[in-house]
């Protein structure tokens, strides 16, 4: 599956489709683009994989080695391919072990469909064998979470499930089915299933008011968020910025809908941007910590901005934030609609090639700081060396995947990618864990990409034994692990605030390489920074999943102004 997968299927199902519960939920789900189930085996889900095995053209099955890897997968497909996707778990433990995925996908408005095991319907309340009632659960972090109760809803209620999860605002949603009626058998009439709701479309006054806003500001600055790649709006977005030239900030999974060098790109100049504007339109992404809770402006003196805040849907508008304006609706419309009434509206607006050229000088400068950092020598090895090393290795369709604290902090900071739809991180959420799963789905989604892997050694841990998974699928990507033995994002601010630290130390200069060389990958330690750059190219040549395990020095902290409370 590819990122320009249609978002739903034209063929409707089998007419008069005869079969188990597992059959009819896969009939479902592949009219919704699912190609790839990612699960780790139960007896509750059985008939799913019978299903994906007998199919006439079987659904790939990546079985992992621990749940939450299954589901962050499935929920990485949904980021990369827009298209929901699907993740299977055995009824109990299953399900909750992938909870805090969904929870992720929920923050991140991951398109994903969880469908659960359940304990049978002829002996629920009688203690058998993992029996939990899991929608209650799981409801409060996802769109929807229901029971299918018999086998003649399976196929509908995966379908619903399907275009929940892939409609606007888009996220997680889940549906369990008991194991007596997914074994079950019966006969389905022809469905049309596949089918998304139809795209919101904005309102015009909302529009006008948004396009006077900006009209009237002198120092406007947009920002690209995830929902920007998610809807589809990326190139509406960049016509926008190219044809006013207001200068543009990104985040999320809006990294490269600006590609990395555009001359309205700030990124870099973000606190600059951000504290010297009279107008910010926020665009696709929450205004929760990341962007000060919505509150821009006041920097040297200047007053604070004014706030617009432009959504794929009406509920994801901010309630919190004291805005200028508002926009929900198809995020391609909503972009051509107010560039089409800026270009039309009477009367002359500012120019702002002088706001754009002073944003511009503080990127060089930030640039030039950055290129000392980038190529440090310093023992132990900085952080930032190894991006130094990296980025220049990186095609300009390479998927990055960042999995941790402080060492992805930097990569926030250093890399910019040149395609949208490349970058994957925790999100809003920051749960720590997803890297692998994340690297299956990348793999599968773009398999003739550079995949690369950005492991705190915290995150690391946590999910390294699926390499098993990556070498049995034969999915071959490249990690990197920044091992300052320590959890780095917490160490230094408890030493800040108490004096000491605890419960922050890692065991030092762990082997991790060891780790996936033994499970069937490949890897070396790195110590010298001189030596970062070969050890980068043997990974990318050698066509197995392999790690460059970077010791760096835990007392280079990145310097947050954020902290998320």
């Amino acid at each position: 599956m590819t990122a320009e997968t249609p978002t739903a299927a034209d063929a409707p199902a089998p007419e008069g489709r005869e079969g188990h519960g597992g059959d009819h939920a896969l009939d479902a789900a592949r009219a919704h683009g699912v190609e790839t189930m990612f699960t780790l085996s139960g007896a509750h889900v059985f008939p799913l994989y019978d299903a994906a095995v007998k199919a006439e053209e079987p659904t790939r099955i990546i079985d992992v080695r621990h749940e939450p890897s299954a589901v962050f997968a499935a929920e990485a497909t949904g980021k990369l391919t827009r298209t929901p996707g699907l993740a299977v778990l055995t009824a109990g433990p299953g399900v909750t072990n992938g909870v805090s995925p969904i929870a992720q996908a929920h923050f991140a408005g991951s398109p994903l469909v969880t469908i659960g095991g359940r304990a049978a319907t002829h002996t629920w309340g009688m203690g058998s064998l993992q029996e939990l009632d899991h929608p209650p659960i799981v409801s409060t972090v996802s769109k929807w979470a229901g029971t299918a109760q018999t086998t003649d809803e399976i196929a509908p209620t995966v379908d619903r499930a399907f275009a929940l999860a892939g409609s606007s605002h888009r996220g997680p949603t889940f549906l369990d089915v008991p194991m007596d009626q997914l074994f079950s058998r019966t006969t389905v009439s022809g469905a049309d299933y596949g089918r998304l709701p139809d795209a919101i479309e904005p309102d015009g006054d909302q529009v006008t008011q948004v396009a006077r806003l900006i009209a009237q500001s002198e120092r406007p600055v947009l920002v690209l968020g995830t929902d920007v790649w998610a809807d589809r709006a990326e190139q509406a977005a960049l016509r926008f910025v190219e044809e006013t030239g207001i200068p543009a900030v990104t985040n999320g999974m809006g990294r490269g809908v600006i590609p990395g060098g555009h001359d309205k790109l700030v990124t870099k100049a973000r606190s600059q941007a951000f504290g010297k504007a009279d107008l910010v339109v926020v665009i696709g992404t929450p205004l929760d910590f990341r962007l000060g809770y919505g509150v821009f402006g006041g920097k040297d003196g200047a007053p604070h901005a004014g706030v617009v805040h432009i959504t794929d849907s009406p509920g994801q508008v901010s309630s919190s934030a004291n805005l200028a304006a508002s926009l929900s609706g198809d995020l391609t419309r909503c972009f051509d609609e107010v560039l089409h009434a800026l270009q039309t509206t009477s009367g002359a607006r500012p120019s702002w090639t002088g706001w754009a050229d002073q944003l511009r000088d503080a990127v060089s400068a930030a640039v030039a700081r950055d290129a000392d950092l980038l190529n440090a020598t310093a023992d132990p090895i900085h952080p930032a060396r190894i991006y130094g090393e990296l980025i220049p290795r990186l095609a300009e369709d390479a998927v990055v995947i960042g999995d941790g604290g402080d060492f992805v902090s930097f990569a926030g900071k250093f890399l910019e990618p040149a395609r949208p739809g490349c970058w994957l991180d925790p999100g809003p959420y920051g749960c720590l864990g997803a890297g692998l799963g994340a690297a299956m789905a990348a793999r599968i989604a773009r398999p003739d990409s550079q995949v690369v892997v950005l492991f705190g050694d915290g995150a690391a841990g946590m999910s390294l034994i699926d390499v098993d998974t990556l070498v049995r699928h034969n999915l071959p990507v490249v990690m990197v692990v920044g091992n300052n033995s320590a959890w780095g994002l917490e160490k230094a601010p408890m030493q800040f605030l108490y004096g000491y630290d605890v419960a922050a130390d890692l065991a030092p200069n762990t082997r991790y390489d060891e780790i996936v060389t033994a499970l069937g990958g490949g890897g070396e330690t790195v110590t010298d920074p001189t030596q970062i750059g070969v050890a980068l190219d043997r990974a990318f040549a050698s066509g197995i999943p392999y790690l460059v395990n970077v010791m760096t020095d835990v007392n280079a902290v990145y310097p947050r102004s954020t902290t998320g409370v």
